[in-house]
């Protein structure tokens, strides 16, 4: 939790160093409510040529993944970890901060900052970065918002924390309410459907997957209660069953 806060701290200052904040204006640490919990940006840049969604990683060591993975992993020396792709984490932002901006998803423009002693080991997309994200923002020189329009986003990124005033504790009961949800995809948001395995060894068993496959390929196992737990329940039933009748008699 520490480090996370540092990283987002060093993505902070270099975002008040390297963009005009005339141009840019800046929200940190924003919770944004939806119609299915909440969700946690780390920065939001508002500017007339899009909104900037930064999501931060505070990471050391070699990093490998892809677009479409689920995870990346991270390599220590002979140590891996995994953690959740933060592409995919961006989507459910951009589709959160979309409609509570009442703006099209093309308008909002994620990036991934990777802070600390990292390399990354495979190809990613160019909104992958490990420095100059200022540098990248300024890429974008095309107006898609007027100043009234830009105006209107501030308002309403200036009054969602008073306006709903949600605490990190809520956030993250919001976040395991998601999780635990069968119905509505905790990654994006979309519903879940039943789904069956059509090869392998599980062939014809069923799962949850998300209905904006493959865009998100967040799947749920559907736990089922096997015909050898229900055979030892019973017996264990009529164990219990067969004492009581002796005690008794």
């Amino acid at each position: 939790m520490f480090k996370g806060w540092i990283g987002e701290k060093k993505t902070q200052f270099n975002l008040w160093l390297g963009l005009d904040s005339n141009l840019y204006q800046r929200f940190h640490d924003v919770i944004i409510p939806s119609s299915h919990g909440t969700t946690q940006i780390d920065h939001i840049l508002v500017s007339p040529f899009g909104i900037f969604v930064v999501e931060t990683k505070n990471y050391k060591g070699w990093i490998y993944g892809s677009e479409s993975q689920s995870t990346w992993t991270q390599v220590i020396y002979k140590s891996k970890h995994k953690f959740q792709n933060p592409l995919r984490q961006t989507h459910r932002h951009k589709k959160v901060l979309s409609k509570y901006l009442g703006l099209g998803e093309s308008s909002i423009l994620p990036v991934i900052s990777f802070v600390g002693d990292v390399k990354l080991k495979t190809e990613l997309p160019s909104n992958v970065l490990t420095s100059r994200v200022s540098s990248y923002i300024k890429r974008f020189h095309e107006e898609i918002f007027s100043q009234d329009e830009v105006r209107r986003i501030v308002g309403l990124l200036s009054n969602v924390k008073s306006e709903y005033n949600i605490s990190k504790k809520e956030h993250i009961q919001s976040l395991e309410n998601r999780y635990a949800s069968h119905t509505i995809c905790p990654k994006c948001s979309s519903k879940l459907v039943l789904r069956q395995v059509k090869q392998g060894a599980r062939q014809g068993s069923q799962f949850l997957g998300c209905s904006s496959y493959p865009r998100c390929r967040f799947t749920k196992e559907i736990k089922q209660e096997s015909g050898r737990s229900w055979t030892r329940t019973i017996f264990a039933i009529l164990i219990v069953v067969g004492i009581i009748w002796w005690v008794l008699n």
